[in-house]
């Protein structure tokens, strides 16, 4: 796992205007029902959308789901959208709002998975509506 953070991390450097940072994240893999924990807090059982990765900026670690393989250019892409917060974080980069936030993660991952042929929409069901609805300001 740590020679495909450095690989992934490289790739973002080269790709997108983020700091290095030396510092690497913690990664675990846990239960479907842990990330929803995390991400949802005591409302995750009322939350239709399962999450497959988590970022906590308080802890620096990187939750995928016990799932995850690494096997398919989906499955990295996760990791690329998840490491993208981890630069934003140790980097203390600020956003006008949580969705300004991961417009660059999903940028990368879109960048990524099109290195395979394929995208966010055809791996994830994320149709451009979805995107902007998940990137803009409310």
């Amino acid at each position: 796992m740590k020679v495909l953070v450095v690989l992934l991390l490289t790739w973002l450097w080269s790709n997108f205007d983020l700091p290095v940072r030396d510092d690497h994240p913690a990664i675990q893999l846990v239960p479907p029902e842990q990330l929803a924990m995390l991400r949802y807090g005591a409302i995750a059982g009322a939350n239709a959308s399962e999450p497959i990765a988590v970022y906590d900026d308080r802890t620096k670690t990187i939750y995928l789901s016990e799932n995850w393989t690494g096997a398919t250019a989906a499955d990295i892409s996760v990791l690329v959208h998840e490491l993208v917060h981890h630069l934003q974080n140790a980097s203390g980069l600020s956003y006008q709002c949580p969705g300004a936030r991961e417009a660059l993660a999903y940028e990368a991952q879109e960048k990524w998975l099109s290195l395979f042929g394929t995208n966010l929409l055809a791996q994830f069901d994320i149709d451009p509506m979805t995107l902007k609805l998940r990137t803009a300001c409310m």
